[in-house]
């Protein structure tokens, strides 16, 4: 294992990532100063009625997609719903949150964009809309604690705009620091003899749980380097693409919303059947396609 190969890698691939993650982490920010998503909020809210949530409820998915799950539960919070319509919440923006960002980093992987923005709103829909026709009796508050959100508020735009450099700046040291370590591990692992046969299929497995526990930023983020390298194939990289968009920081981004009432177990296994079903599906038509 090549220490100082393995640290050129992992920063190269880090700063991939932050060139995307840093201008639109800052923008999503000016956009919620402004308050843009209460003009666009029409957009989401024939969706809202068909998968059982509130009109109000637009807000918080138009944020949740544009910008981030704080955004969205910044919207829901003050809603009274029900642990059945924040496991649908949970669920809808589980998959389908912080679009921009996301799939710009999924791009990298060979994926299109156009693919990655039709694949995570429809299966967002087709899995919330899935969760809403379940028996309401199977759905319980996950835990009794209620935390009151509570919105940022800033003095002056500049103000707003430190703030966000500041968190988008600790958010970059968090992804070198993450990335470089999980790179390591990675070919710390594909080192070893008695796996030497098999690294293709180390890398896919080990990329799918990562992006599964600590989101695409990070499962991705570790793709790229495998993408470029060679090592797997463009169908492990567009299987592997698919599962992490529907099923990614599965656990972080459930319990956000398990806080205010969602059920952590349906929430969690709901879209991991899906993203297993889904990415298989694709995968065996995108193998068809590539042998015609």
């Amino acid at each position: 294992m090549n220490f100082n190969k393995t640290i050129n890698e992992s920063l190269k691939t880090a700063l991939i990532v932050l060139k995307y993650v840093v201008p639109i982490y800052i923008l999503a920010d000016i956009l919620f100063y402004y308050n843009v998503f209460s003009h666009i909020d029409f957009l989401a809210k024939p969706i809202t009625g068909m998968i059982g949530l509130p009109p109000e409820a637009s807000l918080s998915l138009i944020s949740g997609m544009l910008l981030n799950v704080y955004g969205a539960i910044a919207f829901a919070a003050p809603l009274d719903l029900s642990p059945h319509q924040w496991t649908i919440l949970a669920v809808f923006i589980g998959i389908n949150h912080s679009l921009l960002v996301e799939n710009a980093i999924i791009k990298q992987l060979g994926i299109p964009n156009i693919y990655s923005y039709i694949l995570r709103i429809s299966s967002a829909f087709v899995v919330s809309y899935v969760t809403y026709i379940l028996p309401s009796n199977w759905f319980s508050a996950s835990t009794t604690i209620v935390q009151e959100y509570k919105p940022k508020h800033y003095s002056s735009f500049f103000d707003m705009i430190e703030v966000s450099f500041i968190n988008a700046s600790l958010l970059s040291i968090k992804v070198i620091l993450l990335i470089t370590i999980l790179i390591f591990i990675m070919d710390f692992i594909k080192s070893l003899p008695i796996i030497q046969q098999s690294q293709k299929h180390v890398s896919k497995v080990f990329s799918l749980v990562i992006g599964y526990i600590l989101g695409i930023t990070y499962g991705a983020g570790i793709l790229i380097k495998e993408a470029k390298s060679g090592l797997m194939s463009k169908a492990d990289l567009f299987f592997v693409g698919t599962f992490l968009m529907i099923a990614h920081a599965v656990i972080e981004d459930t319990l956000l919303f398990v806080i205010f009432g969602a059920d952590f177990t349906i929430a969690v296994l709901i879209r991991t059947v899906a993203a297993i079903i889904i990415a298989y599906g694709v995968s065996k038509i995108y193998k068809l396609l590539l042998s015609l």
